[in-house]
C-alpha cells in the first residue's frame, strides 16, 4: 500500500478506486438472518459459513431464537445467499421487530405464534385487509372514551 492509498483511506469517501472503475463501498451494517438450528453442529456450520466472508467483522449466533447476526461492511443479500449455499438450510431475513415498535401488535398478519418472546412480525399497515381491522371508527372511539377513567366527564356507572 502506497502513501496515497493510506492518505485516501484516512479521509471519508463513499467510493474506492478499483482499477479504472469507481466502486461504491459497503456501509457498516448489522445483518440479522433467521436460520433453523437444531444442534451445536448446526450452530457451528452457520457460524463458519459467514465468518470467512470478506468484510464481516463479528458473527453472533443465538440458537434459541434461530438468529444469526453478522456485523461488518457487507451486503445483506450476499450474506443471505452465502448462508443458504454453504449450509443448505432455508434462511430468510429476520422478519420480527420488538413488540413496542408496532402500533397494533394483534392485527391480522402481525401476531405470529412462532415469533420469539417480545417480538411480532414486521408488517406494513398499508395492507387494506389489516388496516381496517386495526383502526377503530370514530363512533367506537367516542363510546370507549365516554367510559374511560381518563375522561373527567365520564359516566360513573360501574
Amino acid at each position: 500500500m502506497g502513501a496515497l492509498d493510506y492518505i485516501s483511506d484516512l479521509f471519508p469517501s463513499s467510493y474506492r478506486r478499483r482499477g479504472k472503475k469507481l466502486k461504491r463501498r459497503n456501509q457498516l451494517q448489522t445483518v440479522e438472518i433467521r436460520v433453523k438450528m437444531d444442534c451445536e453442529g448446526c450452530v457451528r456450520k452457520v457460524r463458519k459459513s459467514v465468518e470467512g466472508m470478506k468484510g464481516v467483522s463479528q458473527v453472533d449466533v443465538d440458537q434459541k431464537q434461530h438468529k444469526l447476526t453478522a456485523t461488518g461492511y457487507v451486503d445483506p443479500q450476499k450474506v443471505l445467499r452465502r448462508v443458504r449455499l454453504r449450509t443448505g438450510k432455508k434462511a430468510e431475513m429476520w422478519p420480527y421487530v420488538p413488540y413496542d415498535m408496532v402500533g397494533h401488535p394483534y392485527a391480522p398478519g402481525v401476531y405470529d405464534k412462532k415469533a420469539p418472546a417480545g417480538f411480532v412480525r414486521n408488517v406494513d399497515m398499508q395492507d387494506p385487509r389489516a388496516s381496517g381491522l386495526a383502526r377503530a371508527s370514530s363512533t367506537e372511539v367516542k363510546y370507549t372514551t365516554a367510559f374511560s377513567d381518563d375522561n373527567p366527564n365520564a359516566c360513573s356507572v360501574m
